[in-house]
């Protein structure tokens, strides 16, 4: 397996930009990535690394680095988080597998940010390590899936799969226009994230013209807007407008679903304000918020911090297979 390096050097960005909106709001996390991927989406934003491997005029630097120098640089820059991301983190996990054990060592949480195309032995070999997971769920038509390299069942399987497993989930769809984002597939879309958990929250994030789809247009921000709205209204109770900061009105806050108080309010990938305690509730009506929360409530949130405990807090009425 490819080990030992990373592709085009690592960042610390904000966690809000993988996109984690339910995973210690406010943190920072260390992304690092290698190349290759298994899908050859046209419009794919993270080209230059994912296609490294088909497309000559992707040309990224390769840095030789160490799990503990990692670590360390992630611990340097304040992150909370270790992310495997850019490109297709499955195809390298066992190198995502040994930066992870150094990274759990240090009181680091770890995720991984993938198109979702995994096996149950994956999935089981990665579980001990990884806090976190997010699934780009690029569309609901199978043919479509086809001509990306993927094959939709699998994805759906694998979203399945990471709740049984109890590892946090959130899911992403890119609002490709004239690809992805008729009222139909972003309703079945939706209707099925809503059948697995209406807990799970679902980002529609914008396309811009890039890659293989330089001539297509970008997406709007009421698109974002209508394709939230859909979501919302087949029973999703946190669904979000991303990339589009102060576009999307309310879409890019979370809300209790049964309250409607506000609890964390966000601009772009900055956290305004953080209303959940420390135990993971709303403050006004005291519902299980789901998602990983900084024990430290609001103080924590809005600072970042040293990373600790990521055990999961979940609503008692969502069942999970901790087996």
């Amino acid at each position: 397996m490819p080990f030992g390096y990373v592709a085009g050097g690592l960042a610390s960005d904000p966690v809000e930009k993988k996109p984690f909106f339910h995973v210690y709001p406010g943190s920072d996390a260390l992304t690092f990535g290698m190349l290759g991927c298994d899908y050859h989406c046209p419009y794919c934003q993270n080209w230059v690394t994912s296609q490294s491997l088909r497309e000559p005029a992707s040309m990224s630097p390769l840095v030789e680095v160490t799990p503990e120098q990692i670590v360390e640089a992630a611990r340097c820059q304040g992150a909370r988080l270790v992310v495997s991301s850019y490109n297709e983190p499955l195809i390298t996990a066992e190198w995502a597998a040994a930066i992870f054990r150094e990274a759990r060592q240090a009181g680091l949480a770890c995720a991984f940010v993938s198109n979702g195309n995994a096996t149950p032995e994956a999935l089981d070999f990665l579980r001990p390590w990884i806090a976190a997971y997010k699934i780009d769920l690029k569309g609901f038509d199978s043919q479509r899936y086809r001509k990306l390299g993927g094959i939709l069942d699998h994805v759906t399987a694998s979203i399945r799969a990471v709740r049984e497993r109890g590892i946090w989930l959130e899911v992403v769809t890119l609002l490709v226009p004239g690809f992805n984002d008729s009222d139909e597939e972003v309703r079945n879309l939706a209707r099925f994230l809503a059948s697995v958990s209406p807990d799970i929250p679902w980002h529609v994030t914008a396309f811009h013209p890039d890659y293989k789809m330089t001539g297509s247009p970008a997406t709007a921000a009421r698109q974002l807007i209508h394709a939230a709205e859909i979501g919302a209204a087949e029973g999703l109770n946190f669904v979000y407008a991303g990339n589009l900061p102060g576009r999307v009105g309310p879409w890019e806050n979370t809300f209790c679903p049964r309250c409607h108080t506000a609890l964390i309010e966000r601009s772009g990938y900055r956290v305004r304000e953080y209303r959940i305690t420390a135990a993971g509730q709303c403050p006004k009506c005291q519902t299980a918020i789901p998602g990983l929360w900084p024990a430290g409530g609001a103080e924590e949130a809005r600072q970042g911090g040293p990373g600790g405990d990521w055990s999961l807090r979940l609503p008692r009425r969502v069942p999970l297979n901790q087996t």
